[in-house]
């Protein structure tokens, strides 16, 4: 870098991932003084686009916002909203379309990419979308919602069958379209896929109840009489009514800033690079979508981070170099595993191919090996890609072992053990290698992969890298002689789950004698509200009796969720998503007469913000009085049970899913666990319940209940898998019984049922086993367990208000325990109003009034 006493100028002009990650690392490393400006032409902060589909399913736009931090730093300057139109090479200089002239030691473009839209005849019509940025997205909602048509589902076209419209396809699906995908290819993924891979995933998608037409040219849009898009025409003569297109054919890559400033481009478009990211302007370095290495440039964000690694390590005076494109992908589609690594192809000279079809089950596996067998080139999963996070790495590398162990581990072959090489990236997000990994252990004291991540940042993009960091951690230090801690504090030696047959075997109820014979000390913030969770499934007592009251966390020890504002939320069960029209009155009453923000949430329920805590009793009398029961959206505990509507009233409903979300809230509400519990329930294929990313998914066939588990929405959201078919409604909720109380008494502290799945000897057939074999031969206890809680279950806030020392608790204040200090100020949130005065509010309803309960009116 340059010894200049000023800091050195650095020009970014885009402000994408690709931008954030260079920004990030040269900030992280930089030692001189350094300055950033950067400069997007999206009036918004960079965000998560890999992840673009999480939009649909609930994510705000804040919340795919990525790491803050990063360009909060002082020696960053952000100008979003603003686009540079010309690159002054002579002077280094850029001009801003505001007007703004700013200079630079060093310029990077990460501009990116744009949508292509096809030249055919109305793709520029209303109704048709591309799938690219928040905007995108965002328009297409809400074409979505403005057309909605309720004599008929809406029909969606998405032209385009690779890995982006097969995601499309399925947000389209998640909004109620009915979606097909329309591919000109022979295949669906065929830039991934070989035929026979495309075959099987095909079914996987119809099985979704997405069509698909391959080999299907689309020639034009028709527009319908107010001038939007009402069809689309096909090479072959044909055509088909739609209400809206979205395309998916591929991308451009934005270069225009490079042609125009006269820097050398690829003969099909990108800013051409050298291995150090380096334009035919040394003072101008391209990374990302926009970066021409080899003559192609890349739609894949793993490339663009190596990229932008490699261009800020040559800034500080480094020697990094970009090796070239690792082409890696997975599908990001519930419920269908697809995954496309190295050279699936075999492209390679005297290549070797090892193949596992089953077409009835949807699997397609393939390896590629060298001409000896010995060395993995590369691989397409398909209806199983459990196996990519071990493989993926592996790729160069000997495997160790027989292919079939990966191909096959369900018929005993045992998989290869060897060790990754130290050169194997094992997170291409990040460039990580094993070697990293490895020396992140012995170097810098990591000790599991959350401290990996922190320090070399694997896993911390996608995720789908953290089992196989795992693996290396904990094979290092074993090798180091150390052994892997258990514990679950340093109060407690034992795990959740030895603890937790510990207290059964004991019979110990409270936390004093548990902590006296298994543990020491006092306890802490993290194993008092394990043991509060493991006493209320074992003694099944109300969270506030007694001792167990002093354990919970802030949450439980109100029965309400704090909000940021210091205020709580009010969150009333509705089971299944049902309620009354007199219960909906009820709950506008109460957000009316207490100035309560009330919204709609996913899991089909009404969150009510703005509480305050000595008003909480009085809310909730009035809710209990309603036939109203605590949602517990503040517990490790039950959730919701989303439904469709199912067979009651939808056309294409197969069994009655709302009713059958009924029984299942209303069986499992109140059930403590490791972490919170979520099911969905879906009357048919169509999967509107979305219950392939729950805990427990149930989807009606015509042969009966499929249920899959597994499945949730954490930090790194997977799909549930499939545990048993054909189930009648017995059998299902047997089933769910025995999976629930098995996962609660051996699950690790705050596990939530994915990583325990993971976790568990064999799998999802160990958990087969278990539950629906008995191999254990324990059925007979999980089934007690169940039905004891069924039994002995008490609605938290009804059994509070009955009990005139637990409302103790809903005192803001000791010397004031009616009228809240006259001196708080309220700040009203997203169109709250407050009533004038207290005596409004609380009229017609319950006050504590010392230890008693006063009801008004």
């Amino acid at each position: 870098m340059s010894t200049h006493t000023t800091p050195t100028r650095c020009v970014v002009v885009g402000a994408g991932m690709v931008a954030h990650r260079f920004v990030d690392s040269l900030l992280s490393r930089a030692e001189e003084p350094v300055h950033i400006t950067v400069i997007g032409d999206e009036d918004r902060l960079p965000y998560d686009r890999v992840g673009l589909s999480r939009f649909f399913d609930g994510a705000s736009a804040e919340e795919m916002t990525l790491e803050q931090t990063v360009l909060a730093d002082p020696r960053v300057d952000l100008l979003p909203g603003d686009r540079v139109h010309e690159i002054h090479r002579e002077d280094q200089q850029v001009t801003t379309a505001s007007g703004a002239r700013i200079a630079y030691d060093h310029l990077v473009l990460a501009t990116g990419s744009s949508a292509a839209r096809p030249p055919v005849p109305g793709a520029e019509l209303p109704g048709a979308f591309v799938y690219r940025t928040l905007d995108d997205v965002e328009q297409l909602r809400e074409r979505v919602a403005a057309a909605s048509d309720a004599g008929r589902p809406l029909r969606g076209m998405v032209i385009g069958g690779g890995l982006l419209g097969l995601e499309a396809a399925g947000a389209l699906q998640g909004l109620g379209v009915e979606a097909t995908v329309v591919q000109s290819s022979d295949r669906l993924m065929s830039a991934q896929l070989d035929l026979a891979a495309g075959e099987a995933l095909r079914r996987l998608i119809e099985a979704r109840g997405i069509t698909v037409r391959t080999g299907t040219l689309t020639t034009a849009l028709t527009p319908g009489p107010g001038g939007e898009v009402a069809g689309i025409e096909f090479a072959d003569g044909s055509s088909a009514p739609t209400d809206l297109v979205v395309f998916t054919i591929g991308v451009r890559p934005r270069d225009e800033l490079g042609r125009a400033a006269g820097l050398d481009c690829g003969e099909r478009g990108g800013i051409e690079i050298d291995a150090s990211c380096r334009t035919s302007d040394p003072a101008i370095r391209a990374i990302g979508e926009v970066a021409a290495f080899g003559g192609r440039c890349v739609g894949l964000v793993a490339p663009g981070y190596s990229m932008a690694e490699v261009a800020a390590d040559r800034l500080l005076g480094g020697d990094a170099a970009f090796a070239g494109y690792d082409l890696s992908t997975k599908l990001k589609l519930s419920g269908v595993d697809v995954a496309s690594f190295g050279d699936a192809f075999a492209t390679t000279p005297g290549a070797l191919d090892v193949v596992y079809a089953d077409p009835v089950g949807g699997v397609y596996k393939k390896l590629v090996l060298s001409d000896d067998a010995t060395t993995l080139l590369g691989g397409m999963l398909v209806g199983d890609a459990s196996a990519y996070g071990a493989l993926r790495p592996m790729v160069g590398s000997a495997l160790g072992g027989d292919p079939a162990a990966y191909l096959l581990p369900a018929d005993g072959i045992a998989a290869p053990t060897g060790d990754l090489p130290d050169e194997a990236v094992v997170c291409s997000c990040a460039g990580v290698t094993a070697g990293q990994i490895r020396g992140a252990v012995h170097e810098d004291g990591c000790e599991d992969a959350e401290a990996v991540a922190a320090c070399t940042r694997a896993g911390a993009t996608c995720g789908s890298c953290v089992m196989t960091v795992k693996s290396l951690v904990g094979k290092e230090l074993t090798a180091m002689g150390r052994t892997l801690s258990t514990a679950l504090c340093e109060h407690i030696a034992m795990s959740r789950r030895q603890l937790f047959d510990a207290v059964q075997v004991s019979g110990l109820a409270t936390f004093s004698a548990i902590i006296e014979r298994f543990g020491t000390g006092r306890g802490c913030d993290t194993c008092k509200p394990v043991i509060a969770s493991i006493l209320s499934t074992l003694t099944r007592t109300h969270v506030l009796e007694g001792e167990n009251a002093t354990l919970q966390d802030t949450n439980d020890h109100v029965m309400a969720n704090m909000q940021k504002d210091g205020t709580y939320s009010v969150v009333p069960r509705m089971p299944g998503g049902e309620v009354t029209p007199e219960g909906l009155i009820v709950i506008g009453e109460i957000a009316r007469d207490f100035g309560l923000y009330t919204k709609l949430t996913g899991g089909q329920r009404v969150d009510m913000f703005g509480a305050r805590l000595e008003e909480l009793p009085i809310i909730w009398q009035r809710l209990v009085d309603a036939g109203f029961e605590s949602g517990q959206a503040y517990g490790k505990s039950l959730r919701t049970v989303k439904s469709c509507v199912g067979s009651a009233w939808c056309r294409y409903g197969v069994l009655d899913s709302t009713a059958m979300a009924v029984r299942l809230e209303l069986r499992y509400r109140g059930l403590r666990s490791p972490h919170k519990l979520k099911l969905g329930v879906s009357g048919c294929a169509r999967e509107c319940a979305e219950a392939r990313g729950k805990d427990a998914g149930i989807i009606a066939t015509a042969t009966g209940w499929n249920l899959y588990v597994g499945g949730n929405g954490g930090a790194t959201p997977r799909h549930a898998e499939l545990l048993a078919e054909g189930l009648d409604d017995e059998e299902l909720v047997r089933t769910i019984d025995r999976f629930f109380m098995y996962y609660i008494r051996t699950a690790d502290k705050l596990q939530r049922t994915a990583p325990w799945l993971q976790e568990l000897e064999g799998g999802i057939d160990g958990l087969r086993e278990v539950v629906l074999e008995d191999s254990l031969g324990i059925c007979a206890d999980l089934d007690e367990a169940m039905d004891l809680h069924v039994r002995d279950y008490e609605d938290d806030w009804a059994a509070t208000l009955a009990d005139p020392e637990k409302l103790t608790r809903f005192r803001s204040f000791v010397n004031a325990p009616t009228t809240p200090d006259p001196s708080l100020a309220f700040t009203a949130e997203r169109g709250q109003v407050r009533p004038a005065s207290t005596d409004e509010r609380r009229s017609g309803s319950v006050l504590i009034a010392g230890d008693r309960l006063e009801v008004r009116g």
